[in-house]
């Protein structure tokens, strides 16, 4: 009987070392380092320059008029006839609104495009992760350490361009 348990122990101990072991390929990526290296992030940032640039001259534009209108309201806003103090309320406003609306859009079109971007590196990763065998890829800034050898950001990198 204490062979049997003794033998059942052993065999035990057998499989889960073998579970520990087949999760031995461990990868590390650094997205953020391959995003900022990658070609297309440069095309990508004047292409949405070109998209938005005749919103921001406008609205720089319009920025001068409206400081000029806030200063007028701080300064005379007390003694102004209320029609008038409305309407310079509603000028400032409107450009409020135009300004907020031109950040909201120009945030989501750059998110869009990182979006892309990064859907790219993952196919990039999975590539070189099932080339190589690694069973489990981790960001580089998820890990407490990760040996060298183990880092397949250069690679990965070299997948995308």
């Amino acid at each position: 009987m204490k062979k049997w348990l003794c033998a059942a122990g052993l065999g035990l101990a057998m499989v889960a070392s073998a579970g520990v072991q087949a999760a031995d390929k461990v990868a590390v990526v650094d997205v953020m380092s391959i995003l900022q290296k990658m070609p297309e992030r440069e095309t990508i940032a004047k292409q949405l320059d070109t998209e938005f640039k005749a919103r921001a001259t406008a609205l720089q534009k319009d920025e001068k008029s409206v400081q000029d209108k806030v200063k007028k309201l701080q300064t005379t806003g007390a003694s102004m006839k209320a029609a008038d103090r409305t309407k310079l309320e509603g000028e400032i406003k409107a450009f409020q609104e135009k300004a907020n609306a031109f950040t909201q859009d120009s945030r989501r079109r750059e998110a869009e495009e990182m979006n892309k971007l990064v859907a790219k590196v993952q196919a990039a990763v999975k590539t070189v992760a099932d080339k190589e065998g690694y069973s489990v890829v981790i960001k580089a800034d998820a890990a407490f350490y990760a040996a060298d050898e183990n880092n397949i950001t250069e690679k990965v990198l070299a997948q995308v361009k």
